[in-house]
Order: C-alpha cells, then structure tokens, then sequence
C-alpha cells in the first residue's frame, strides 16, 4: 500500500481536511478515493489527492 495525500479548502483558500490515505496504485485511489470524498462531504469543495511522488490523481475547483 502507497500513501496518498488529501487536501480539501475552503473557496478562501483557508485548509479544511489534510489527510493521508493509503492505496495499492492511483488508479485504486482515484476510485476509492471518490467514494471516501463523498462520504465525508467534500465533493463539492476545492479539493486534490497527490501521490507519494507529487503526482496529482484527482483534483475539484
């Protein structure tokens, strides 16, 4: 499992969730990451999910 870093702001740009979630590739994390996104209300806030090397796999304005 790799580490993947979460972030979601506010339209201020102020810092609401930083986490790290774990994947076996980006791809997984991408799918997987979408559902955790909307489970915890974050889907329609700025948000971004990078991989270990800085990668970017998914990203909302």
């Amino acid at each position: 499992m790799k580490p993947y870093r979460f972030t979601a702001f506010e339209s201020t740009g102020e810092l609401i969730l930083e986490e790290t979630w774990k994947y076996e590739n980006d791809e997984e994390a991408k799918q997987k990451g979408e559902a955790v996104i909307e489970e915890k209300g974050f889907a329609n806030k700025t948000h971004r999910l990078v991989n270990s090397s800085g990668k970017l796999v998914l990203f909302h304005v």
